[in-house]
């Protein structure tokens, strides 16, 4: 039986995972490029590479929906041509029925896990990259540009309340790998005076833990917020954090990033202290977790819609997958944005959908076991 169901799953499946995949790389990306090929003269054979390179995060995607549809269409069927009356006749229960397509869900579960961490974010890196690099060959290349970075702390009000002020100010025009060049800091960091200081570049200086920076002003600013002193210089050495050349260095799309890197760039934001992007950070930490999971939720859900006595066809079942496709994107964009506004916790923000969902298969499976 699991020899039988499973050579009606794995065909469905990779139709699947063609066909979605084929349709999410043409609407992102295909349009995109074969604009830029016209409009910004990009060579078809760079175009090709970013395409390929492009791929493998759609098949990611794919993968969930593939489970969901293959589950739905061969339960679907083996119910309508009463191939499950059969089984369950013969004592097999509805649960060891579903038991294959379910352990069949977890394999590709680690598959979407691999494709998610290994190869997905590189290829996205490296399409972009390779993107960049076609259309900007002819201009000088930055590895960043308008870097900001604000860095937070909290103070004790007379009433006993604590208040969150900002503490220190880094922005620099651009970044090309080794300087910062036209930065501006306003550093509150001490109680008694404030100062703002400009500078044409600064380079941070490894072996005395300190910034380097060149041909600027540092405007010190007293308490009652006027002009305490000016000082201008040709090279001069302040204690700042490394903090912004760190988010320079590893500024990336979080569709570039595996869970280790994400988690690298959330313990950067944690020195700045911006709530709201460390909070974002770690809602899509928790939802790049959860994605491979869907796999398992779908294909239980799918088995178990599909074991309810019906005469559905396949136009059926398709329709079926893409209503409850759409519908679990839907909450799982709403239960994000839940979390990052701080209503529910990241982990509840990135795994209620797949509880939702499981819930539901669950309950489908059990009704149609107790018939």
């Amino acid at each position: 039986m699991d020899r039988y169901l499973t050579s009606e799953l794995f065909p469905t499946f990779f139709f699947g995972v063609g066909a979605f995949s084929s349709i999410g790389v043409t609407i992102d990306a295909v349009f995109e490029l074969v604009r830029k090929i016209v409009e910004s003269g990009l060579p078809i054979d760079i175009a090709i590479q970013v395409f390929l390179l492009k791929f493998p995060n759609f098949i990611v995607l794919a993968f969930p929906m593939s489970t969901l549809l293959a589950t739905l269409m061969t339960y679907s069927r083996l119910s309508s041509e009463s191939e499950l009356i059969a089984l369950r006749g013969c004592g097999v229960s509805v649960y060891r029925m579903v038991l294959t397509a379910v352990m069949l869900s977890l394999v590709v579960t680690g598959l979407t896990f691999v494709f998610n961490e290994q190869i997905a974010p590189a290829a996205n890196y490296q399409a972009n990259l390779t993107l960049e690099s076609a259309l900007k060959s002819d201009k000088p290349s930055f590895k960043q540009q308008n870097i900001f970075y604000p860095e937070y702390r909290e103070i004790r009000e007379a009433d006993g309340s604590k208040n969150r002020i900002l503490s220190r100010l880094f922005y620099a025009d651009q970044f090309d790998g080794k300087r910062m060049k036209g930065l501006t800091i306003i550093d509150r960091s001490t109680e008694n005076v404030s100062q703002i200081v400009v500078s044409e570049s600064a380079q941070w200086n490894g072996s005395q833990n300190v910034w380097d920076f060149y041909n600027g002003t540092i405007y010190l600013v007293a308490p009652d917020r006027s002009y305490r002193n000016i000082l201008r210089f040709e090279h001069q050495q302040l204690q700042l954090p490394r903090t912004p050349l760190s988010l320079a260095e590893k500024s990336r799309d979080y569709g570039e990033m595996n869970i280790s890197e994400a988690l690298e760039q959330l313990t950067v934001e944690r020195l700045g202290g911006d709530r709201q992007k460390i909070r974002k950070l770690q809602v899509r930490i928790q939802q790049k977790i959860a994605l491979p999971f869907v796999c398992v939720v779908f294909g239980l859900v799918g088995a178990a819609m599909g074991t309810i006595p019906q005469r559905t066809g396949r136009g059926t079942s398709f329709g079926i997958s893409v209503i409850v496709i759409f519908s679990y994107y839907l909450i799982f964009f709403i239960s994000g944005a839940i979390g990052q506004a701080g209503i529910l916790s990241p982990f509840m923000g990135a795994w209620l959908p797949n509880f939702m969902f499981f819930g539901i298969g669950a309950f489908l499976l059990i009704r149609v076991a107790r018939r």
